[in-house]
């Protein structure tokens, strides 16, 4: 099975394009959904969150109050290093965990759906592909003002947050552009899903696997007998 990184930048359109592979019948590892499991009430996450930002984080029924965290670690790179290191580790583990259970049920391949796949760096070396959603900083800014209500300086200093979008698609496998409609999206999208249906990737990765596995039991064999 080989991996596949999504990502992109803040309201550029990622979560689109995985809902569309999503619909063509594709894996998707999402690190979004695995994040807000990780922070549950009683998780391991959370309670170190709550050691290091308080009560002022959570809301009345011991969830995450994302807005006051999001406030907080917007304005100060040092504490968002921080929420980072807390919960990436938990995040990983849980990724890992669907990673396997993808591999022995015999998928082909699996999309991580990653926003900090390039910020963070800990699974990049391990994507066969990346794939950056790319869209304009007015288009972002824009949009970040009809999701979030955010002002133009807020949405900027989020987008600020991460890497910038014109660098992650100097380095990414494809690109799909998301400035334009939705039917131009999808027909990205579904030529990009068409091109990992061909790759033999898998099949490499397979053999090689397969290779170490037969080399390990060899030498088990020549140890006890």
């Amino acid at each position: 099975m080989f991996l596949v990184g999504l990502t992109g930048g803040i309201a550029s359109g990622k979560t689109t394009v995985s809902n569309l592979l999503s619909d063509l019948g594709c894996k998707i590892v999402d690190a979004d959904k695995l994040a807000r499991e990780v922070v549950s009430p009683g998780a391991p996450a959370w309670k170190k969150i709550r050691h290091h930002f308080g009560d002022q984080v959570l809301l009345e029924n011991g969830e995450l109050n994302r807005e006051k965290l999001g406030e907080i670690i917007f304005a100060d790179p040092q504490k968002r290093r921080l929420l980072n290191s807390l919960t990436h580790p938990e995040i990983h583990k849980a990724m890992l965990w669907k990673i396997f259970n993808l591999f022995i049920t015999g998928h082909s391949f699996a999309v991580l759906d990653i926003p900090l796949l390039y910020e963070t760096g800990k699974v990049l070396p391990y994507m066969t592909y990346t794939v950056v959603v790319n869209c304009s900083e007015d288009q972002q800014v824009e949009r970040l003002d009809g999701r979030n209500k955010l002002t133009e300086e807020e949405a900027r200093g989020r987008m600020d947050a991460q890497m910038p979008l014109a660098q992650k698609v100097k380095v990414a496998t494809y690109v799909i552009d998301n400035s334009g409609s939705l039917i131009s999206t999808e027909k990205q999208v579904r030529d990009l899903h068409r091109k990992f249906q061909r790759s033999k990737a898998h099949w490499r990765l397979r053999l090689l696997m397969s290779s170490a596995l037969l080399v390990t039991l060899g030498v088990l064999f020549y140890v006890f007998y």
